[in-house]
């Protein structure tokens, strides 16, 4: 049950605000340190602002640049941060993605208006090119737009040159980053909205009343944890997994989000054939680590296979398969699943206790996604307890933990990332990849021999229609 009782603010169309809430106390902490929000700063006094790997405080220092809390002074169409001594302002927070206001056309179109009657219609060509769509789409109420252009310029005027010089940085920095020149990869795509607004208030009625009053009774109920052993279990496990972690470890090779060099991901491919020793290792932190990890998967069915009891995780997975596949092939894979595991004289029969069996079987006649919870719960607590603990002192483990490798880490110069940097270009969106994908086959199809009987077929199921 969810009461939603505290509002869900911008999560409508700011679905990154966790994100980019982190980066605004980041940002608060280096003004209070530096004491320079005034002033320009090099990317060095970043980097050593956020007192991290100088790798990764270049990406955090870039990701500041490209959500547009920090913002270029030279090259500003290129939201980086670069490894020399080019020079970054901090954004005035009222520019700032956090305060989540909604960037509409009709503000582009008088910012654009704006500068054109600065430039005196010297334009960008790509400015130009946003600026003649948004005269041919609000063609209605231009007049409207081109009115508050020459008043905020008049306004302008009456500002001194420096704090004039500022605010139009500041007001270029934020329509780059929410409307980037051609060619260059969008921070602030959102993506759809959702169906249903969090943001809206729930009507005061019985119902919700009587649910809010449910969910308290539950939690007064709810047993506690001493604070003791929770922080003990919390600390366990940042220990253990302290070097697998990202943020808090090197990552080796090399992260390819950075250096664009995707030797990680060729490593630690699903199935890939020989695993790293820090993937072999997250085996042993858990059963559900194990299983997670499809290459640990395929280990752990070769030794299951040697202990002739490879049906018991052949059972997990066909569950798995249940509970995420399609919703129309949910009954067929529920009657294939019993017929195979549980039915009596199955060929691969599963031993499970006589109550799980009965509700399993009850399940089955009304079949849903989770109607074999029950056997796989039981199934699962077999193999973790049993079959688990085995595996890791089994001769399979220990082949695959002896032929596991270990990259080393790849050092890259300024040079080549600088290089990397320049040679990145956004990918294609999947939408239009599926509409080149049809294109192909449509052209395929029309090239090819044509068959007349299905031809002659189709027609005639049309006609019959």
């Amino acid at each position: 049950m969810t009461i939603r009782n505290v509002r869900d603010h911008g999560q409508r169309y700011r679905p990154r605000m966790a994100c980019l809430k982190k980066i605004r106390i980041m940002l608060h902490l280096i003004s209070i340190i530096k004491h320079v929000i005034l002033h320009a700063l090099r990317s060095r006094d970043i980097s050593a602002c956020l007192a991290v790997f100088e790798h990764k405080a270049r990406a955090m220092g870039t990701m500041m640049v490209a959500f547009g809390y920090i913002y270029p002074l030279q090259d500003h169409k290129r939201l980086i941060l670069k490894p020399d001594t080019s020079l970054y302002r901090f954004q005035t927070p009222y520019f700032w993605p956090a305060q989540q206001w909604l960037v509409e056309d009709t503000d582009y179109a008088i910012y654009l208006a704006k500068r054109n009657i600065r430039k005196k219609g010297m334009l960008e060509l790509y400015e130009q090119e946003q600026y003649n769509n948004l005269y041919k789409w609000m063609n209605h109420k231009w007049d409207f737009i081109v009115m508050q252009a020459k008043e905020q310029y008049r306004a302008g005027k009456e500002r001194k040159k420096p704090d004039r010089v500022v605010f139009d940085c500041q007001e270029r920095a934020y329509w780059v980053v929410h409307r980037p020149p051609p060619g260059t990869v969008s921070a602030m795509d959102y993506g759809h909205d959702r169906m249903v607004d969090p943001n809206m208030e729930e009507k005061k009625t019985p119902d919700y009343y009587r649910r809010i009053i449910m969910f308290i009774q539950q939690c007064i109920m709810r047993p506690r944890v001493k604070s003791s052993v929770s922080i003990g279990a919390l600390i366990k496990y940042t220990t253990t997994y302290k070097e697998h972690d990202p943020f808090l470890h090197t990552c080796l090779p090399s992260s390819p989000w950075i250096t664009d060099d995707v030797t990680y991901w060729t490593l630690n491919m699903p199935n890939v054939e020989t695993p790293t020793k820090m993937r072999v290792e997250r085996w042993t932190f858990s059963f559900g680590e194990l299983l997670m990890d499809p290459r640990g998967r395929a280990d752990f069915r070769l030794f299951l296979k040697k202990e002739f009891s490879g049906e018991n995780l052949a059972f997990w997975e066909a569950c798995e398969d249940l509970k995420w596949g399609a919703a129309e092939t949910m009954k067929e894979k529920a009657q294939q699943i019993y017929k195979t595991f549980l039915a009596r004289g199955a060929p691969r029969w599963i031993n499970i206790d006589g109550k799980t069996m009965d509700i399993t079987v009850k399940g089955l006649a009304h079949p849903h996604r989770y109607v074999l919870d029950a056997a796989q719960t039981h199934i699962y607590m077999l193999m973790k307890k049993d079959s688990y603990g085995r595996y890791l002192k089994s001769p399979v483990f220990k082949e695959t933990q002896k032929k596991a490798v270990a990259p080393e880490s790849h050092r890259f110069t300024e040079t080549q990332l600088e290089q990397n940097a320049k040679r990145r270009r956004p990918s294609l969106s999947p939408i239009i990849l599926r509409q080149q994908e049809e294109e192909q086959k449509a052209k395929l199809a029309a090239s090819g021999p044509v068959d007349i009987t299905q031809v002659m077929s189709k027609l005639e199921r049309k006609q019959k229609n």
